[in-house]
């Protein structure tokens, strides 16, 4: 008989957002650790989601007395809402360690670009679209075109962007099932890496500051060995805990500025090895591995 299955089309993608469930809360869980930090930092609103703009809105923290001379840092968290550990290893590295390196960087942290995901506990935002696949002009997903207006108006170069993600054993289990149903073609399947492990970028690979990441997080929790085929996730490493992505081609949010550094972070929350603190120490462990690195690098 012959397959008339389609892609999903308005109708389907309303049916699975109404299958979606309130799971956390935004408010409690990550505004109120941002609203901790006023004091400190200059923190400001730069939008709200429509689908309810007095739950989801979404913020930008800078450091203060921000200096055009220094070299700035951007942090991204919550890209992908059900990734916890970017959201909150965000919050922990500029709670206890931002103002470390404030002598060297100014920092930018956008905490968490999607809230109704993170409610959620969803890779994709109300409407079934990817953010992580959406980061270019006229991007259907409301929550990367706030952002990308919000940082154009900022006219700052990024020295060093630190993008923090999570993959998850949901990544197969849930995901990839439901992209599956609504693009109707098959997903090539992948095992998920048991460890940690971090994405570049093929248009500009550095080793040495990946391989900094990656020794810096080893003293936090274990990095993903490459499968049997040699690769992590379906794509053959560069080094250890290392893959490289065309991250331009692919609209992800760590190729959306011309960085001369750029890292994706990939924690793995569900081995029996970790725990949540756990995970979040080796976000903030990714970030001070890769400024250490650069901070030499500067000095030169």
């Amino acid at each position: 008989m012959e397959n008339t299955m389609i892609p999903w089309g308005q109708a389907e993608k309303e049916n699975w957002f109404k299958e979606q469930k309130i799971k956390r809360s935004y408010q409690e869980e990550v505004v109120s650790k941002i609203n901790k930090l006023k004091e400190r930092f200059d923190i400001s609103q730069y939008g709200a989601l429509s689908i309810d703009s007095e739950k989801y809105p979404v913020y930008i923290m800078k450091t203060k007395n921000f200096d055009p001379s220094k070299k700035t840092v951007l942090i991204t968290g919550g890209v992908h809402g059900y990734e916890t550990s970017g959201v909150h290893g965000a919050l922990l590295f500029m709670d206890k360690h931002a103002e470390k390196y404030t002598s060297e960087f100014n920092f930018i942290c956008t905490p968490c670009i999607s809230p109704w995901s993170y409610e959620t506990i969803n890779r994709w935002n109300n409407l079934a679209i990817d953010p992580n696949r959406s980061f270019r002009p006229e991007s259907p997903a409301e929550e990367c075109i706030l952002f990308l207006n919000a940082f154009s108006k900022l006219n700052t170069d990024i020295f060093v962007h630190f993008d923090l993600h999570e993959t998850t054993d949901t990544d197969n289990t849930v995901f990839r099932i439901a992209l599956e149903k609504r693009d109707e073609k098959k997903k090539e399947y992948s095992e998920i890496p048991d460890g940690f492990y971090v994405v570049g970028s093929t248009h500009n690979i550095q080793k040495d500051f990946q391989k900094a990441v990656i020794e810096s997080v080893r003293k936090v929790t274990h990095i993903a060995p490459a499968d049997e085929k040699g690769n992590l996730i379906g794509t053959p490493i560069e080094d250890e805990g290392v893959v490289n992505y065309d991250m331009k081609k692919l609209f992800l949010c760590g190729g959306f500025s011309d960085a001369p550094y750029s890292t994706t972070t990939e924690v793995y929350p569900d081995s029996p090895k970790v725990t949540d603190e756990i995970c979040n120490e080796a976000q903030v462990a990714a970030v001070i591995g890769g400024l250490d690195y650069l901070k030499k690098i500067l000095r030169r």
